[in-house]
Parts: structure tokens; sequence; C-alpha cells
């Protein structure tokens, strides 16, 4: 990993050619009989028009640039999401274990997609349509509840407030999510995989609408950098110092929650991304948010293509669940960090 000594400009490029490198690897890995050399042969002939061998038949084509591509950015656009949002969320709250699952995105969603597979599940059409869009809305609109009603208990909206509330409203909603499931017996394990999170089936559409999203969250983000920076020393120092603490942090709340609920309408719910990542930017590279909202998206895209490499070829044909892999994997990873840098 790189020093604190580097310059920002050079942690932006590095972690820019570490993203590429493992986007490459995992659109080159799969569980198709095709080798990295043929893949990376058909990319440069989408891309830049090149020829390719006859003996690459157009099955493989359609595989790798209409089936795995949109797969490995769509992995890469949530998990670089997901992180930010996690970064945002620990900073504005004051809580190293905070993400946007903290206000309930993660149970919002579960419930309207809960909801859309009862009540849409027999529509073909509107039954693939409701469930993205229901889980996005659904959780929007519970982070939306946690933000109204702490701003009605607590004018300056602190992070203890925020929190608390927070975590009450969660524990409202997942009650609502057992309720629908135990209602509704047929359709238990849909729910189950969608709580899991997968990106299989994920194609260019979804890509087109994921990409600018979390793009144009994040850089909307990194222009807080210096609140954020601000915000992280606490209410009453933030005040002190001129900060409007509570339109600064509905600003932040909103965004981030935005970032999270459309990575997860599309993913379904895959926690410990936005925990770890941000975590490891700030043990190796401090925690000026500057530096630590880019890196963790850029780091956190790559972790999660990296984690979905994983799910979808350790046991092809099968697939595990991408939250099990990112809680395998992570979890190791991060205490190994945490305990080198305290060494």
């Amino acid at each position: 990993m790189l020093s604190y000594k580097h310059g920002y400009g050079t942690r932006l490029i590095i972690g820019c050619m570490i993203s590429l490198a493992v986007v490459l690897c995992a659109y080159g890995i799969g569980s198709a009989s095709i080798s990295m050399g043929d893949a990376y042969r058909v990319l440069l002939h989408k891309l830049f028009g090149v020829g390719i061998p006859e003996r690459i038949n157009p099955s493989q084509v359609s595989i790798l640039w209409s089936i795995r591509l949109p797969r490995v950015l769509m992995a890469f656009f949530v998990g670089g999401a997901l992180s930010v949002s996690g970064a945002v969320m620990q900073s504005v709250l004051q809580n190293p274990l905070a993400s946007s699952y903290t206000l309930g995105v993660s149970s919002g969603a579960s419930l309207g997609a809960a909801l859309a597979l009862t009540l849409f599940g027999q529509i073909p059409f509107w039954g693939s349509l409701m469930l993205p869009v229901s889980g996005f809305v659904f959780g929007l609109l519970t982070v939306l509840t946690v933000i109204a009603i702490s701003s009605r208990l607590d004018h300056n909206v602190k992070s203890t407030t925020i929190v608390l509330f927070g975590m009450v409203f969660s524990l409202f909603v997942n009650a609502l999510l057992i309720l629908v499931e135990s209602l509704n017996h047929e359709y238990l394990q849909r729910i189950l995989m969608w709580q899991m999170g997968s990106f299989s089936g994920r194609r260019w559409f979804h890509v087109e609408i994921l990409a600018p999203v979390s793009l144009i969250g994040t850089l909307a983000l990194i222009a807080f950098h210096r609140e954020l920076d601000i915000l992280s020393f606490g209410d009453e120092q933030s005040m002190a110092i001129g900060v409007s603490t509570g339109s600064v942090k509905r600003i932040l709340l909103l965004v981030a929650s935005l970032l999270t609920g459309t990575a997860v309408c599309f993913s379904g719910t895959i926690g410990f991304v936005d925990l770890i990542v941000p975590h490891a930017i700030r043990r190796v590279y401090g925690a000026s948010h500057k530096t630590v909202l880019p890196l963790s998206f850029l780091y956190g895209g790559s972790f999660m293509a990296l984690a979905d490499t994983i799910a979808r070829t350790i046991i092809s044909p099968r697939e595990i669940a991408i939250g099990a892999v990112t809680a395998l994997v992570g979890a190791p990873f991060f205490l190994w960090l945490f305990f080198r840098k305290r060494g």
C-alpha cells in the first residue's frame, strides 16, 4: 500500500491504475471456456475495431461484451457508491460503525423488494421492473423519514439523535419485513436472495443508469470535503467554527443515501463494503476527505469487483452470495491491516 508521503495526485493515479487492473482481470476471468487473451481481443474489437481470430465465435463475443463486462462494471460502481456513502456516514454521524444501513436503507429497500415480489411477482414485465424501483423508493423514503423526524426532535440534527432514531425505525421496518415474509412463504427464497445481493443478469442499461448517478453523487460529496473534515470533530466544534451543521448534515445524508439506494436497487443489500473500505483508506492515507472519498470509490469498486469474481467462479457454474464473500474476504484483510498499522 502507499505511504502518507505520496502526493494527492499520485495517490489518485495509482488508485485509478489499480482499479483498471482489477476490472480487466475480473473481465478476463469467468466460468466460460474463454482464455484471457481472447477476452481482451474481444474488448479491443468492441472498443477500437481491432480484428478478432476466427476461433472466437459470436456466442463468446456476446458472453464477454453483453454479460460479463456489464456485470463487472456494475460491481465496480456499486462498490464505489457504497464505500463513499459509508465514509460520509461515518464522518457525519461520528460513528465508526455507521453507514446508510444505519439509517434504514437496507431495511427499507428489503421491505420494498418484498412488497414488489408479493404484489407484482406474477406479472413478468412489471415484476422485474418493480423490484429495483420499489427497493430504491422504500430505501430512500425510510431515510427521509428518519431525517425528517430527527430534525423535528433536534433542530441541529445531532449525530446521537439520528443514530438512535435510525436504529429504532430500522427495527420497526424489519418487523414489517418479517410480517410480509411470514404471510408469503412462496416468495421467501426470492426475498432472501435479494437480501444476500447479486449482480447476476445485469446488462448495459443498468450500467448506464448507475454509472452517472454514482459518479455525480461522489463528486458532489467531494465538493463538501472541507465541511466533512470539520464535522469529524463533533457538533459543538463545528458550530463554533461557523458550519451550519443542520443543513450541511441533511444534504450530506441525502446524497449519501441516494448513492446507497441506487446501488441497492440494482444489486440487493450487500453489507460490509461500506464499513471496511473507508476504515482501510483512513488507516493508510489519513482522515482528509479530499483523499478518503475518491480513494474509497476506487478501492471500494475494486474490492466489490474482486468479490463478485470470486462469487461467480469459485464453485462455477454455481454462484455463492456476494455478501458472504465480502465478509469472508474483507474481515481477515481488515484485521491484518489494523494490526499491521498498529504495530
